[in-house]
């Protein structure tokens, strides 16, 4: 492969390796690139275009937009709403949780194939590691796979990171029940002061089908919300752990 560089910020993919990585065509990722929703590849040697972790992860979570059916002009607004110092990290962790609140159907791979949407090759306590983290579950036949196409990505980057296998276990548990019930709430709240006062005015059933249809591309806006809210938590969580652990430091107090 012309790949260099691991899972990270060096890496460097051609438009074939890179459309593999994502699970998509090489005409699909023309067509991004001519929509504006695609950034430009660096050109290489022989002016090959070159694409890095940035592309990928942008890729991916377009795909993911497309699948929940939102139009190219509404996945472009979407991506404008993104931060501006979003990095590569940071668009894998969005596309997995928006992932998780509005889950993708499983594909079956076979080893070979899981290895070249990973891009490495896996061992069977790397297979593990993402079994624990939901990026995919074993089947009868131990060389064929049941992927989650929104999280195994990010999955395959955290694979370096030195998490025990019970943490990861344990997280997984954690965003489970509070997404779980973060969406009861959304919809009680939805039901009780949107939806139920809105049947109550006894509406024409051109304008509740309308409404229906509406509520539908509500939902990708509102997973929207919800995962920069959890990254910015995350962050602000992660930061005063890390000013906690410094003023523990010895040696650090004013003389």
């Amino acid at each position: 492969m012309g790949e260099h560089g691991g899972v990270g910020g060096g890496v460097r993919l051609t438009v074939d390796e890179l459309a593999a990585r994502a699970g998509v065509t090489v005409r699909t990722v023309r067509f991004y690139g001519t929509k504006g929703l695609l950034p430009p590849p660096e050109l290489g040697p022989r002016r090959v275009g070159l694409y890095g972790a940035a592309h990928l992860d942008r890729l991916e979570l377009i795909e993911e937009l497309q699948r929940q059916g939102l139009t190219l002009a509404a996945i472009e607004r979407y991506l404008a709403r993104l931060p501006e110092d979003s990095t590569p990290l940071d668009l894998a962790i969005h596309r997995a949780l928006v992932a998780s609140w509005t889950p993708e159907t499983p594909e079956e791979v076979t080893r070979a194939q899981l290895e070249r949407r990973a891009g490495r090759g896996l061992t069977e306590g790397q297979v593990e590691r993402l079994a624990a983290m939901g990026a995919l579950e074993r089947t009868r036949d131990p060389e064929v796979f049941r992927v989650d196409p929104g999280l195994l990505p990010l999955g395959v980057r955290i694979l370096d990171v030195p998490i025990p296998l019970e943490t990861l276990l344990a997280a997984r548990a954690v965003v489970l029940e509070h997404s779980r019930a973060t969406a009861r709430e959304l919809q009680r709240l939805f039901r009780e002061t949107v939806w139920k006062p809105y049947r109550e005015s006894e509406p024409a059933p051109a304008e509740l089908a309308r409404m229906r249809a509406l509520t539908d591309h509500i939902q990708p806006m509102v997973a929207q919300a919800l995962v920069t809210a959890f990254q910015r938590s995350l962050r602000e969580e992660l930061g005063e752990e890390l000013s906690r652990e410094s003023d523990l430091e010895p040696g650090l107090e004013p003389g």
